[in-house]
C-alpha cells in the first residue's frame, strides 16, 4: 500500500515543489539564510501558514502575534484530521495519530478521503513522504538558485497548488451532484466573506473553516447520508 501512496503523492508533490519554490526565494528575499527557509519548511509544511509567518517575522512580529496567526490560518487543519480519524483502519492509533496530524495538508486530506475506503497506516504515509520531500525540494531550490529565474517565472510558479487542488476537486463535483452543490455553497460564502465590506475584519483562516461548516453541515441536511453509504464506508 505505500507504493499507492507514493504513486498518488507524485501530483502533489510536483504542484508543491513549484508553490515552495516560491517560497524560497520569498524567504531570502526577506532576509532568511537559504537552511532556515529549508527549516520553516521541513518543520511547518503548510503553505498559508508558512507565508503568513514570513510576514510576521519580517516585519518583526512578536511571538504572540506569529502564534494567533498560525492558530487562526491553521485551525482547519484540526477539522480534517477529526475526519480523517473516522476513516484510517484499526492500524493507525497512537503515535501514528500524531504523525497524521503533522503530515494533513488540503491536497493529502482531499486525495486520502477520495480513496473511497478505509485508510490504511502505510498508504498514508507514502502520500505524506513523497509530498514531504516535494515541498523540502522545492524551498532549497528556490532558496538556493531562484534568483536566477525572471519574477515574472518565479511569481507565476506559485498558481500550481491552485491547479492542482482544481484537479482534485473537479472530478468529484462532476461525478456526484450532492459534492457539486456543496462546492457551489462554499463558493458562494467565500465571495460574500471576500467582498461584502462588513465581513472584511474576517481573516482568510477563519473564512475558510467557517465556509467548510456551513456548507458542510448544509450538504448533511440536505443530502444525508443512507445507512448503505455509511456501512460501505
Amino acid at each position: 500500500m505505500i507504493k499507492h501512496g507514493l504513486r498518488d503523492g507524485v501530483p502533489i508533490a510536483l504542484g508543491y515543489f513549484s508553490v515552495a519554490f516560491s517560497f524560497g526565494i520569498l524567504a531570502v528575499g526577506s532576509g532568511c539564510a537559504w537552511w532556515q527557509a529549508l527549516l520553516i519548511s521541513m518543520a511547518n509544511m503548510t503553505s498559508a501558514g508558512q507565508y503568513a509567518g514570513l510576514t510576521v517575522m519580517a516585519g518583526a512580529g512578536t511571538l504572540i502575534e506569529m502564534a494567533f496567526t498560525q492558530f487562526v490560518i491553521n485551525l482547519r487543519y484540526s477539522l480534517m484530521s477529526i475526519s480523517l480519524t473516522q476513516r484510517v483502519d484499526d492500524k493507525f492509533k497512537g503515535k501514528y495519530r500524531a504523525l497524521l496530524g503533522f503530515g494533513i495538508t488540503d491536497e493529502i486530506f482531499a486525495v486520502s478521503m477520495n480513496t473511497g475506503k478505509s485508510i490504511r497506516r502505510s498508504y498514508f504515509f507514502g502520500l505524506i513522504i513523497i509530498s514531504y520531500l516535494g515541498w523540502a525540494a522545492g524551498t532549497l531550490a528556490g532558496a538556493i538558485c531562484g534568483n536566477i529565474l525572471p519574477e515574472v517565472v518565479s511569481s507565476a510558479l506559485g498558481i500550481a497548488l491552485f491547479g492542482m487542488f482544481v484537479a482534485i476537486v473537479v472530478p468529484e463535483v462532476k461525478a456526484h451532484r450532492p459534492v457539486a452543490i456543496v462546492v457551489i455553497i462554499a463558493m458562494i460564502l467565500s465571495c460574500i466573506l471576500r467582498y461584502v465590506p462588513i465581513f472584511s475584519a474576517v481573516s482568510s483562516g477563519f473564512a475558510i473553516i467557517i465556509c467548510s461548516i456551513i456548507a458542510a453541515g448544509i450538504g448533511a441536511v440536505l443530502f444525508p447520508a443512507s445507512p448503505e453509504e455509511t456501512e460501505a464506508e
